[in-house]
């Protein structure tokens, strides 16, 4: 069967994860590789066309990938009838104007996350589309990621037993900008641009915890500005007013209590920049991005409590690794190609605005307990 063409209008990619994540090592990979095979076996071959504000960005960037498309008229690109998608990977704050503007355009959209600032915009976006009978999808990426694929065959094995807990911990240091260039973009720590690790960061925490745990129904959290000022860009001070660190615990549908601290402002002594370690009854798991160890009920050492000698277990000996056996494509792409299907034949996708909206939900949450000092429950979400 001859190849299918799917237009799909990619905005907001010449940031770094945009860029690498979404067009290189998904969009342009899934290119490379033919496309993507349909049901009926055919292929569709996805077509981008780059937008952005910055015309001369958006050209560099199309032409260092060959001649992409590219325009910095998002109007124009809105209006083209062969475009039947709208992707965008640019501000959180931007988001829901343009999403609002892509359904009313009749296209299929597909977003990074956050989906909004807040749980009422997200909803929005989410009635928007079902109203317009427009495909929707939002970017749950740590879902793939083979550390968390590994954790997800355990729980469907049974291997945990009764699960009674899971600790995380994310995060590494963002140098502030002065002495050293910072990684990450300052307005990442203006709460006036959007900014705060609490509105980044427990938007993946619903869906992870939700996904493979349990269902998150109540928080407490507590958000920190440890760093009150870094350097931008262009090398000028400022004031950073959001959230740089947040330590939230979670209890679950099914009772697991979770804990996972999220910090631009913790130097890394762990195995990776996210690590989850889930107890059961009968195991324990330590996962990362990429890897996952086991420690059995059976496995399990037997410390006792003596502080004036020397700790003569080796507490990492009794963990194994859970093998590659299956290979992980980019969590990013694998997603991608999920959501093709779910446009080109409708086959199922679950990850949908109103997946997107739970995570403000649980963002609001967080913000409302950190601001009143206590726990706040999580109503059953609505469409």
């Amino acid at each position: 069967m001859a190849d299918r063409r799917l237009g799909i209008i990619m905005n907001g990619v010449t940031g770094r994860m945009g860029m690498n994540q979404h067009l290189v090592r998904s969009i342009l990979a899934i290119r490379a590789q033919g496309g993507v095979a349909l049901a009926d076996g055919s292929r569709v071959v996805p077509d981008p066309v780059l937008v952005g504000r910055n015309a001369d960005k958006v050209r560099r960037l199309a032409e260092a990938h060959g001649g992409l498309r590219w325009t910095s008229d998002l109007d124009a690109a809105l209006a083209a009838k062969d475009d039947a998608v709208f992707f965008d990977a640019a501000s959180t704050q931007l988001r829901p104007g343009l999403l609002a503007r892509a359904i009313a355009a009749g296209k299929h959209v597909y977003c990074e996350k956050p989906t909004a600032t807040s749980l009422a915009e997200a909803l929005e976006a989410y009635r928007a589309a079902k109203r317009a009978g427009v495909k929707h999808g939002v970017v749950q990426d740590k879902l793939w990621l083979p550390g968390l694929m590994k954790l997800k065959m355990l729980v469907d094995a049974g291997f945990f037993g009764r699960i009674l807990s899971v600790r995380g911990e994310f995060g590494y240091w963002v140098f502030e900008g002065d002495w050293q260039a910072a990684q990450r973009p300052s307005w990442n720590y203006r709460k006036e641009d959007g900014g705060g690790i609490i509105l980044d960061m427990l938007c993946h925490w619903r869906y992870v915890l939700d996904n493979l745990f349990g269902e998150v129904k109540s928080v407490s959290c507590l958000g920190v500005t440890h760093i009150p000022e870094r350097w931008d860009e262009r090398g000028a001070r400022y004031a950073a007013t959001a959230d740089d660190a947040a330590y939230a615990t979670f209890q679950l549908a099914g009772g697991p209590i979770a804990h996972i601290n999220s910090s631009w402002c913790v130097r890394v002594r762990r195995d990776d920049l996210l690590t989850l370690q889930v107890d059961g009854t009968h195991g324990s798991a330590m996962a990362g991005l990429r890897e996952c160890r086991t420690q059995a009920r059976v496995n399990t050492p037997k410390p006792v409590w003596n502080p004036d000698i020397p700790q003569p277990i080796d507490f990492f000996a009794a963990w194994e690794n859970v093998p590659d056996n299956q290979v992980c494509d980019n969590a990013f792409k694998a997603q991608w190609e999920l959501f093709i299907r779910h446009v080109c034949e409708d086959a199922p996708f679950r990850w949908d605005l109103l997946e997107g909206a739970k995570g403000l939900q649980l963002v609001d949450c967080a913000l409302q307990s950190w601001r009143e000092r206590r726990w706040v429950d999580l109503p059953r979400l609505e469409g």
